[in-house]
């Protein structure tokens, strides 16, 4: 557990839920932890997910210790641009491309008809990145990312090439490749098996084009143990046994390797803190909280699994419940047929491994309002980082006649 009983009570002493806690000791650690599996690379570099968690004082920690930022849209690149930048986007508008070019962003182009799109709308930067999508499973699909050849996102082997001669001929001079195979893989094996499938093309690129590709994006895909029985991955080996790819499959060709995790460097590092409102018993057994979710969609959207233990009971988890918000949708549980122990109104729910992609897909269906955001800082010192959202924000945007 990330998270201490005292932690948890020392911050409900200063905040109400609901609210999701960060930790920034975990954040760093994980960072370092990446940073050090793949020194051997000179180039290596992360570029941080912003959509996980796009808040800027996560940023600056992650600027600290080194990270750019991934960003997939015009208002991430606001968030980020005082960190190095990979814009990977997709169907992006003429005005998000200039504004990543002039942050500096290397832009990551999803398909072969962006090509000429940001030559006539941002013009072409020296550096230029294109996003491959292979036909083939690389790693194991998932609900998430869905089969290969299936994905809105990237570019088939051969757009690649012709979109690397068509920049080149409007004045690009450095290139990388980018791939996304997965989401939340828990196999040691996908980043080699990535690995292998980006070298052989970097080759054949050099090949067929005399292009040396200077940089290979590795992007995301590494998960973390969501469920107990769940093993972690093994980050020193995966690194190792990339290096090993590296040495036998490049040819003579060295480029960078850059990763773009997020939900890898601050799922772990982040909960959703709630409380206990009522109980329910009709034909099951209910456990309703403040929090819904518009707080944290991914169990309703994916039916996802996050832990659920209760602050400062360590009794038997003997009793089978429902845990539910209030939304007007039957979907709106974070667990079903969950085994708690019993737990009565006030008591205070961990929702774990929810700091990446839990308040950054929120939204105010039922007219929810969105509860903030609280670092626990490497100090010991919690400090809000995001105030919960009020009934004057949810209205502000309404033009009244």
């Amino acid at each position: 557990m990330t998270f201490t009983d005292q932690q948890v009570a020392d911050v409900l002493c200063q905040y109400q839920t609901p609210f999701y806690l960060y930790d920034e000791a975990t954040i760093r650690q994980r960072v370092r932890e990446l940073k050090q599996a793949f020194a051997w690379n000179e180039g290596f570099r992360e570029y941080f997910a912003v959509k996980a968690l796009p808040n800027p004082a996560v940023l600056e920690i992650l600027r600290q210790e080194g990270c750019g930022a991934d960003c997939a849209s015009g208002t991430e690149l606001t968030l980020a641009q005082n960190m190095d930048i990979m814009f990977t986007s997709n169907n992006t508008p003429a005005e998000e491309f200039v504004q990543a070019r002039e942050l500096g962003a290397i832009i990551n182009l999803d398909s072969l008809e962006m090509v000429d799109f940001l030559a006539q709308t941002a013009g072409i930067p020296e550096v230029i990145c294109c996003r491959y999508a292979p036909a083939t499973e690389v790693g194991s699909a998932n609900q998430i990312m869905g089969e290969a050849g299936q994905s809105k996102f990237g570019m088939r082997r051969d757009q690649v090439f012709t979109a690397f001669e068509r920049l080149r001929e409007l004045g690009a001079t450095r290139f990388g490749v980018h791939c996304m195979a997965a989401s939340n893989s828990l196999n040691n094996d996908y980043y080699p098996a990535l690995a292998r499938e980006l070298f052989d093309l970097a080759v054949e690129i050099r090949d067929r084009l005399g292009i040396e590709v200077e940089f290979l994006n590795f992007a995301g895909g590494l998960g973390i143990p969501y469920r107990p029985e769940d093993q972690p991955l093994d980050l020193a080996a995966i690194g190792a046994a990339v290096r090993r790819e590296y040495e036998t499959r490049l040819q003579g060709l060295k480029p960078a390797i850059f990763t773009e995790l997020g939900r890898y460097l601050v799922g772990p590092a982040g909960a959703l803190v709630t409380t206990v409102r009522h109980l329910k018993h009709s034909y099951k057994y209910y456990v309703g909280v403040d929090a819904s979710a518009t707080d944290l969609l991914r169990p309703a959207m994916y039916g996802a699994y996050h832990h659920i233990t209760v602050v400062g009971k360590d009794q038997p988890a003997d009793h089978p419940v429902d845990v539910v918000g209030s939304l007007c949708e039957n979907n709106d549980k974070f667990a079903i047929d969950r085994w708690l122990p019993e737990v009565e109104p006030g008591d205070v729910l961990l929702i774990h491994d929810a700091g990446a992609h839990g308040y950054s897909m929120g939204y105010n269906y039922n007219g929810k309002l969105r509860g903030g955001e609280v670092l626990l800082g490497a100090d010991g010192q919690a400090r809000m980082i995001r105030r919960p959202q009020s009934a004057e924000d949810y209205f502000a945007t309404l033009t009244v006649q």
